[in-house]
């Protein structure tokens, strides 16, 4: 062989093995670059999704929102219609019977109710207080003693 044709043989062997390894490079990066298109069609579809979903929702509290107003729109009628059927017959309302007790509570306030709690003790005698649970001299010297061996 000639030195001359060794140089073209090693050009020849490098440009297949690089056409090899290209071309096994493109094929190993083109399956990664099809499954990352994949993922992104997905994340696309999962955010079109939620979005319905957020829009299904606000309609929904929408629509509470007013079958709510249309409730309390109906009990204040049905309040003022009791209200004026017992004006008509002399009676007293459920509503002004229940003003009448609150305005009673307030203006007389009754003895029994219970005292609200307090974060402190009264007087010394209480458990928050510093000498709780000591014993004075006079107990502790009067006390019977264990027996000493």
């Amino acid at each position: 062989m000639d030195y001359g044709n060794i140089n073209w043989l090693v050009a020849i062997v490098g440009l297949l093995a690089g056409l090899g390894l290209g071309g096994l490079g493109y094929h190993l990066f083109g399956a990664s670059a099809s499954r990352l298109q994949h993922q992104r069609q997905q994340l696309a579809e999962r955010e079109r999704e939620l979005s319905e979903l957020k829009e299904g929702l606000g309609e929904h509290f929408t629509q509470v929102g007013m079958m709510v107003a249309n409730i309390q729109r109906e009990i204040r009628t049905l309040e003022h219609r009791v209200t004026e059927d017992a004006s008509t017959l002399n009676c007293e309302t459920p509503a002004t019977r229940r003003l009448d007790v609150a305005t009673q509570k307030t203006l007389a306030p009754q003895a029994d109710e219970i005292p609200t709690p307090r974060d402190y003790a009264d007087g010394t005698g209480g458990t928050l207080s510093e000498d709780f649970g000591l014993k004075s001299d006079t107990e502790t010297r009067d006390a019977p003693q264990p027996p000493r061996y």
